[in-house]
């Protein structure tokens, strides 16, 4: 029975591991603009504002493409929305790489966005639906790792590219510049996960949504042989039918949404407000922008990405055993503390020959801290929230409740994103300031509207956050009394 066990783990931890490719290029295709920012600017002869918005514009994709996600992983499945995300990164990468001006790099960052917010949906839905609730967390913070992977693999190969041809904007193979083979690079991974797709068995919870019972219970049997397929099937059944009565809408009557679509959405906007993607699109800038050389700047960037991969690992070892909301309560502790720490450094600089510099210690102590941010985000929200998201929601609704609460995610990245370039040049305190307020509300949210769900099946996951609303609501009106 045991070696039966380790062997259907085995089975679900590869399908996992599979799913959560799309991930990879979510971070990779996300983040390979990190060190392509200053040689576009200085190539195109952009202002603030239009560099904000070259390396922003496949966010505005990213929100279509997770609200096109989950409609398209509701009515085809989980695996050819897939297929369909690898192509449009696939030629994204060929368009953005060979871009003769901005408007055309832009045009092709937004279909690129699109294949990112397609992966950032059905992979997370996929994962929660294939996995037992014993490994559910876990599993689910596979896209997560996959996504810091994906960063990480995006500054080393831009430190490489800049470093063999002598800068980003340097010519290299082919007469291409450096930064344009920064993007021509992500044709190999978007290849690869199209590939991988096209081999993975459906979603059961999806066979079970199109009344595909008879294939649900083989899906089951084959990836659940330990588990009690006959009441996991009887309860999603069960959860499907309460659902079709609101015939898998999403309108309610909190501002015209389910109340626990809103939780997801503002729990994805709190993800991006405290500000991570300004370390991952524009740390190599910013580092230079404080008097690190251009090699230093990719080399702490890479290292940073490190750090974020290693930490995302302790999450996922711990998140099944921990919990969700401690772990979520912690981070937002350490986010608010570095960014805090973050907003004095900047707030000790000053001009030299134009450019801010940080004197004595202070430059160290900007590095450090935004190393234990990114620590602190990478070990809570960044895996954690992807957990959420993927459980919380019914299975009639999930992928297209996934779909607004990522779009919801990439439409708060965008305006961090481009905001922050004119935001910096106003005053990096303020920026950086904001960020830790940010972190600070996302404390409190978590304490007041998010209960635990380890341990449970998605169904009861489902209830919970029903069952932990009508107690806030008891509990208010007594204290009213």
């Amino acid at each position: 029975m045991a070696t039966t066990k380790k062997a259907s783990n085995a089975k679900i931890i590869g399908l996992a591991i599979a799913g959560a490719i799309g991930g990879f290029l979510f971070g990779f295709d996300s983040s390979v603009v990190n060190g392509a920012v200053d040689p576009i600017s200085a190539q195109f002869d952009l202002t603030k504002t239009l560099t904000g918005l070259a390396v922003a514009s496949a966010l505005l994709g990213c929100a279509i493409g997770a609200v096109l996600g989950g409609r398209i992983g509701d009515r085809f499945g989980r695996i050819p929305t897939m297929v369909v995300a690898a192509i449009l990164f696939f030629v994204s990468a060929i368009g953005a790489g060979y871009a003769p001006d901005v408007w055309l790099f832009i045009i092709w960052r937004l279909i690129s966005g699109l294949g990112i917010g397609i992966a950032s949906v059905v992979a997370p839905a996929y994962i929660a639906e294939i996995s037992p609730k014993a490994l559910r967390g876990r599993l689910a913070s596979l896209q997560q790792l996959a996504i810091t992977l994906g960063i990480f693999a995006a500054l080393l190969s831009d430190s490489i590219f800049a470093a063999a041809a002598g800068g980003a904007a340097a010519k290299f193979w082919l007469g291409l510049e450096a930064w344009r083979w920064m993007f021509l690079v992500g044709v190999i991974p978007a290849a690869v996960y199209g590939g991988i797709a096209l081999f993975l068995p459906e979603s059961p919870r999806y066979r079970v949504l199109k009344g595909e019972d008879d294939r649900a219970r083989a899906e089951f049997t084959r990836l659940w042989p330990d588990e009690d397929v006959d009441a996991a099937l009887k309860e999603m059944k069960k959860s499907v039918e309460e659902d079709k009565e609101s015939k898998g809408n999403l309108r309610g009557n909190r501002f015209g949404l389910k109340p626990i679509v809103w939780i997801g959405i503002i729990l994805s906007v709190f993800q991006q407000f405290v500000g991570i993607n300004v370390i991952f699109y524009y740390s190599t800038t910013l580092w230079r922008a404080v008097g690190f050389t251009e090699k230093d700047s990719f080399t702490v960037s890479v290292l940073t990405s490190v750090t974020n991969v290693a930490v995302t690992i302790v999450a996922i070892a711990l998140v099944d055993k921990v919990g969700r909301r401690p772990i979520l309560l912690f981070g937002s502790i350490g986010m608010t503390l570095s960014l805090a720490a973050m907003a004095l450094s900047f707030s000790q600089s000053h001009d030299v020959n134009g450019a801010p510099t940080l004197p004595g210690g202070w430059g160290p102590l900007a590095l450090i801290a935004a190393n234990v941010f990114v620590i602190s985000f990478g070990a809570s929200w960044g895996p954690i929230i992807w957990v959420l998201l993927g459980e919380i929601f019914p299975t009639n609704i999930r992928a297209r409740a996934l779909g607004v609460a990522a779009a919801a995610q990439w439409i708060a990245n965008f305006v961090v994103t481009i905001t922050f370039p004119p935001l910096s040049a106003v005053s990096l305190v303020l920026t950086y300031g904001l960020y830790a307020l940010f972190a600070l509300l996302s404390f409190f949210f978590v304490m007041r509207m998010i209960p635990e769900t380890r341990g449970m099946l998605l169904e009861d996951a489902e209830h919970l956050f029903d069952e932990h609303r009508k107690n806030r609501t008891a509990a208010a009106g007594a204290r009213g009394k």
